[in-house]
C-alpha cells in the first residue's frame, strides 16, 4: 500500500490561459479571483510550495469600479526613502493615467510575500482596453 503524498513535478504543472474582462467589475473582488488563479488553488494538486498556477489576461482595466465614496477617497502612497520623497495619488488620477498598474497593485497585495510572488505576478498580463495579442491562448470564452 502506497501511503506517500503526491508531489507534482514541473512536467506534471498544465498552465492554462483565462481570458477576464473587468468592465463594471469591483476591483477588490476581480483582483481576489486573479490572485487565486494566479496562485493555482483551483487544481487538484495545489500546494502552497509549488508555483502551480494558471496566466491571466485581464481586459478592460481601465472600466473597474470601486464601491462606495473609494472612488474619490481612495489614494495610493509610496516613499523612495529620501527625505521629501513622498508622494500620494488619487486613484481617479491613476485609472486615468495606469488602469493597469491598479489592478497590478490590488492583486499584488492578496499575493503571499513570499519567493513566488514576482513569478506569479510576471504572469498577469493587464490590458486597459478589449486589444490584446493573446488571442489564439484561450481555450474558454471569458471567465467571470
Amino acid at each position: 500500500m502506497n501511503k506517500k503524498t503526491y508531489q507534482p513535478g514541473e512536467g506534471d504543472i498544465k498552465r492554462n490561459w483565462h481570458l477576464i474582462d473587468a468592465k463594471g467589475k469591483i476591483l477588490g473582488r476581480i483582483a481576489s479571483k486573479i490572485a487565486s488563479l494566479l496562485i493555482g488553488k483551483h487544481k487538484v494538486y495545489f500546494a502552497n510550495h509549488l508555483d502551480v498556477g494558471d496566466f491571466v489576461v485581464v481586459i478592460n482595466a481601465s472600466e473597474l469600479k470601486l464601491s462606495g465614496r473609494k472612488m474619490k477617497q481612495k489614494t495610493y502612497k509610496s516613499h523612495s526613502g529620501y527625505p521629501g520623497g513622498f508622494k500620494e495619488f488619487a486613484f481617479e488620477k491613476m485609472i486615468k493615467e495606469a488602469p493597469e498598474k491598479v489592478l497590478m497593485h490590488a492583486v499584488a497585495g492578496m499575493l503571499p510575500d513570499n519567493k513566488l510572488k514576482k513569478k506569479r505576478l510576471a504572469r498577469l498580463k493587464v490590458f486597459a482596453k478589449e486589444e490584446h495579442p493573446y488571442e489564439g491562448r484561450f481555450k474558454t470564452g471569458l471567465t467571470s
